[in-house]
């Protein structure tokens, strides 16, 4: 089953220049991702930024699987 990710991230050109953030904050997709990558845990996260629940996380990487699986390559000449 697939998280409809659009309930919990918006883009707006008014807030962070328009990087998707989780809806009502100025949290972005990349810092959430970057913590993950850095090691950080769900809960780290959270711990981080309490106003924030798992299913935001869950949100985060949902859009950035989507956003690679439509990703297009361009193949090396």
């Amino acid at each position: 089953m697939s998280m409809n990710y659009n309930e919990y991230l918006e883009s707006k050109s008014a807030i962070m220049l328009g990087k998707p953030v989780i809806k009502g904050t100025r949290i972005t997709v990349e810092l959430i991702l970057k913590m993950l990558s850095e090691g950080a845990s769900t809960e780290d996260i959270l711990m981080a930024y309490p106003h924030l629940q798992a299913v935001h996380v869950s949100a985060v990487l949902a859009y950035a699987t989507d956003v690679i699986a439509n990703e297009s390559l361009i193949q090396a000449a």
